[in-house]
């Protein structure tokens, strides 16, 4: 999967971060010819700021559709502190998405955690394809406490595992995914986990994850930056460079 805006970037950390609907669509096409599997889509509001909003996602969603008919796309949910866990619950629900990505930690913020259990069997009864964001192993405890233990132990239970922050000036370091392993192993379960990674190791932390049986998300959301320390010129460029490294 290819996650080419994010949240946060702009124009002004790398010219060829798409922000448009019409620019992500293209980059989405490029990355597909790469060898991506999918798109994981944030929008952006006229302003350029980080926009959740079911209607523009319905629109979204059916431009992809008509453009790239059969291409898998993930919603975000995203509060990159913009959003309150009521307003993600309903975007994932009124978006007309299949696939949203959901952070088990934002979905429990204060009050938001009575109401986290209801929204986890909502989605799995409507058919909404949930990736549970961790971005520390000690969060699935908190998922195995929140989702019911059929949705928790089912191999078909999506995780994406998080290395390292946006602020993290050392970047994602490989080792730490045993910590993720490890986790599994605690609780006795095989999900469907994916992985995504801050910084210039993003390729050395996804190649090891597939290694491990796992999945890897790259693009501009997570990292700039090849495996031999240069700036990509592309998410596509991105997708091509975890290619490689995944057939070595």
């Amino acid at each position: 999967m290819v996650a080419p805006t994010g949240a946060r970037r702009g124009k002004a950390d790398h010219p060829a971060l798409p922000i448009t609907l019409d620019e992500i669509m293209a980059e989405a096409r490029a990355c597909r010819e790469a060898g991506a599997d999918g798109l994981h889509l944030h929008l952006r509001d006229a302003e350029g700021r980080h926009l959740l909003d079911a209607g523009a996602y319905r629109e979204a969603l059916a431009a992809f559709e008509a453009a790239m008919p059969g291409f898998f796309v993930q919603i975000t949910t995203e509060a990159a502190g913009r959003y309150r866990a009521d307003h993600q619950r309903r975007v994932a629900l009124e978006s007309g998405a299949r696939a949203v990505s959901v952070s088990i930690a934002e979905m429990t913020v204060g009050e938001a955690a009575r109401a986290a259990p209801a929204f986890y069997v909502t989605c799995h009864e409507a058919g909404i394809a949930v990736q549970h964001i961790l971005y520390d192993p000690a969060e699935l405890d908190l998922l195995a406490r929140i989702l019911p233990a059929g949705l928790f132990r089912d191999p078909a239970l999506q995780l994406i595992c998080v290395l390292g922050r946006y602020t993290g000036a050392a970047g994602s370091d490989p080792a730490a995914i045993a910590g993720f392993t490890a986790a599994f192993a605690r609780h006795g379960i095989a999900p469907d986990w994916a992985l995504c990674a801050f910084g210039p190791q993003e390729t050395a932390c996804l190649r090891a994850a597939m290694r491990l049986g796992g999945k890897a998300r790259v693009g501009f959301e997570n990292s700039l930056w090849n495996a031999d320390g240069s700036l990509a010129a592309s998410n596509a460029e991105r997708v091509r460079d975890v290619m490689a490294a995944a057939l070595c």
